[in-house]
């Protein structure tokens, strides 16, 4: 007669099985809001992820019974990907999966936990397609934002410790955001503008088509266009070869570079939108009415949280692990603010 499995093991199987039935529902409904290749990918996920839950209902057998909760993490993603289905949630996902529990678990396979090391590589994959439409946008929005905190929390310090009064501080943080804020927008601008300028120029030229057709089959440079562009002197001969046998020719590389550059425009708004709100957060307090040291202190707190929040954010979508990005984050603006605040005191002092 088989041996009743132990309570906690009982739990663990029906903790897993919810966590499969939870990751499968995400992975469905990522896949609703994309189309062609990416969907039929995030099905194929959101199969496998059913196929290990049949395993854990296997074990169960009629202890499968009731509602069993799926962790936090499952949870987290399922919300996620209900109200935003984004890169973000990719992101998570790819975490979500280098950190399966299977490896440890000896109720698991071996092909389950080879499974989820596989999905993780799917879904690093698909995030990194989700990176590059957004990095330009996100790059831009970071920096603002970042730049906005510690610049203005630094100005703020630095004039603070010249001993100035506090409608002087406010003032000069709220002349920081605006210039800081335009500055922050036009040089955005003009960065992405000059980079999309300098593709355009290095991209491949409209008549290489329309001339492959009048090549001289004998003695021709075609090939000598794809070694140019970085192929091998082998490879460089075998598509030459393929395109005078009539094969199209066409090169994506310069639109997929436009495409993770972005555009002007939309770089040069979210600079300037998340530099000002950055920017705004160290002035609140003196907006609000606090005073002298109370003011200073609610700022220093305020920028401390949102610094982060933006490291966490940072984190979360590269993949990396995201305390020690908000550390960090945080560890970069204490010594600019710091450094900053000690020479308003030092010049305040030589001036006084």
């Amino acid at each position: 007669m088989r041996e009743s499995p132990a309570p906690s093991a009982v739990r663990r199987w029906r903790r897993r099985l919810a966590d499969e039935h939870r990751e499968a529902a995400v992975y469905r409904e990522l896949a609703a809001r994309r189309e062609g290749e990416e969907r039929e990918i995030l099905l194929a996920l959101a199969q496998a992820e059913s196929r290990h839950a049949a395993h854990w209902e296997r074990l169960l057998g009629d202890r499968g019974g009731g509602s069993p909760r799926a962790s936090l993490r499952s949870s987290l993603l399922s919300v996620l990907a209900r109200r935003f289905g984004s890169v973000f949630v990719l992101a998570l996902a790819q975490r979500a999966e280098t950190r399966s529990p299977y490896d440890a678990d000896i109720d698991a396979t071996q092909a389950m936990a080879a499974d989820e090391r596989i999905h993780a590589e799917v879904v690093r994959g698909l995030a990194a397609r989700g990176r590059a439409r957004v990095s330009g946008t996100f790059r831009a929005a970071v920096f603002g934002a970042n730049d906005g905190l510690v610049s203005n929390l630094a100005l703020v310090l630095g004039v603070s410790g010249g001993g100035v009064s506090n409608s002087t501080v406010l003032l000069t943080g709220l002349a920081g955001l605006l210039a800081g804020a335009l500055s922050m927008g036009a040089g955005e601008y003009i960065s992405v503008r000059s980079q999309r300028e300098l593709l355009a120029a290095s991209s491949p030229g409209g008549g290489t088509a329309a001339a492959v057709p009048h090549l001289d089959v004998e003695a021709n440079e075609l090939a000598l266009v794809y070694r140019a562009r970085g192929m091998s002197a082998t490879d460089a001969e075998l598509y030459a070869a393929s395109q005078l046998r009539g094969g199209p020719v066409h090169d994506e590389s310069a639109a997929d570079e436009h495409e993770i550059v972005g555009s002007g425009l939309s770089a040069a708004l979210s600079s300037f939108a998340f530099f000002a709100a950055g920017a705004l957060v160290p002035v609140l307090p003196f907006l609000l009415g606090l005073r002298d040291g109370a003011a200073l202190a609610v700022a220093i707190g305020l920028v401390a949280v949102a610094l982060l929040l933006t490291g966490a954010t940072v984190g979360l979508l590269s993949g990396g692990p995201p305390l020690a990005k908000a550390l960090r984050q945080l560890a970069v603006g204490a010594v600019a603010a710091g450094v900053t605040y000690g020479l308003g005191l030092l010049f305040g002092s030589a001036l006084g």
